[in-house]
């Protein structure tokens, strides 16, 4: 009895070639739990796609993935002064954020990252002059700029881009390659046009992956279900049922990401007063779990154990039998499966 991804591969992968033929020249992304695939699953598809590119979180990740993928290997995690060594192939580039991080890096192939408006890393306006002399000492693939998702000052991505390539030029920088994220392709065209000279490069993780919700699916195996009285005692920590129902014992733990939910950012009065409620409802040991039963997601009966859950299903709803499955609403990089069926 396992927790399974189920993969509609004819529709994911149709999705990925739609992706890849907007964005030319696109690098896939395969960071942290490969966006729930895997990341020998994701070699194998960037390969598939022909890829000659395909961009890892860190130094550690492109360690594991340079057996499963033959091309090269772009690290986005910068490079720091005294970082432990990790060895890698010659087709491995570094992320670079500074001044400092380039001088340090000498003979290295690497890809210099400016300060966008996300202000997270890289090299400021005021370090260009610095970096000039800088990149003599590297093997210098390009530069790129990670923009942020929202804008809600009202901001343009393309012209946050221009701005940083004419002060690229400006400082007499080569300017045969900048790799972007979060840009729409129109956008990318834009850019494309005004820089003819400029090969622009999209890094694309969640787009690529998991832009088509349909295609993918997680459903929990049904290992026991029992009827309780109310009053009745359960768990691990001895509760009293509520009400008559059923506890339902289904395959998805903490091991597997269940119950592990990464903060969201909230937008309006409606999202937040539903925060607020879940938070209220949360004090009196009531979370609504990530499982599907008779078309509503169910309660916890208790906090999920590590390897499975335990659902009350009220009296009145039919339960389901051992060995059926039910759908689980999980976050792809967060969750790690038992098995994944290809359909």
């Amino acid at each position: 009895m396992a927790l399974t991804l189920y993969v509609d591969t004819a529709r994911w992968r149709a999705h990925q070639q739609s992706v890849a033929e907007q964005f030319p020249g696109i690098v896939p992304v395969c960071k942290g739990n490969g966006y729930g695939f895997g990341h020998e699953r994701l070699a194998d598809e960037a390969t598939r796609l022909g890829s000659d590119m395909l961009a890892v979180g860190t130094t550690y990740e492109a360690a594991r993935i340079k057996d499963w993928f033959g091309g090269d290997l772009l690290v986005l995690t910068p490079y720091r002064l005294g970082e432990e060594p990790v060895p890698l192939p010659d087709r491995a580039i570094r992320s670079v954020s500074s001044v400092e991080g380039v001088r340090g890096l000498v003979g290295a192939r690497v890809v210099i990252e400016v300060m966008s408006s996300m202000k997270r890393h890289g090299v400021a306006e005021d370090d260009l002059v610095k970096l000039h002399a800088a990149i003599d000492d590297v093997r210098l693939e390009g530069f790129a700029i990670h923009l942020p998702l929202d804008r809600t000052d009202g901001s343009d991505a393309v012209e946050e881009v221009f701005g940083w390539m004419e002060r690229l030029r400006a400082a007499r920088l080569p300017l045969h390659t900048m790799f972007v994220s979060h840009l729409k392709s129109h956008e990318l065209g834009q850019l494309q046009q005004q820089f003819p000279q400029t090969k622009f490069r999209a890094r694309i993780g969640t787009r690529m992956w998991l832009g088509d919700h349909e295609a993918t699916e997680y459903r929990g195996a049904v290992l026991d279900v029992t009827r309780i009285a109310k009053g009745e005692r359960y768990g691990y920590r001895q509760q009293k049922a509520s009400d008559d129902g059923h506890l339902i014992v289904v395959a998805g733990g903490t091991s597997h990401g269940v119950g592990l939910e990464a903060p969201k950012a909230l937008h309006g009065l409606m999202p937040r007063a539903k925060g607020v409620a879940r938070a209220g409802l949360a004090t009196v040991n009531r979370n609504l779990s990530p499982f599907v039963w008779a078309g509503k997601q169910r309660w916890f009966a208790e906090p999920p154990h590590m390897q499975v859950s335990i659902l009350f299903l009220p009296n009145d709803v039919a339960p389901p039998a051992v060995g059926d499955e039910l759908v689980a609403h999980l976050r792809h990089t967060t969750t790690q499966f038992d098995r994944v069926l290809d359909r």
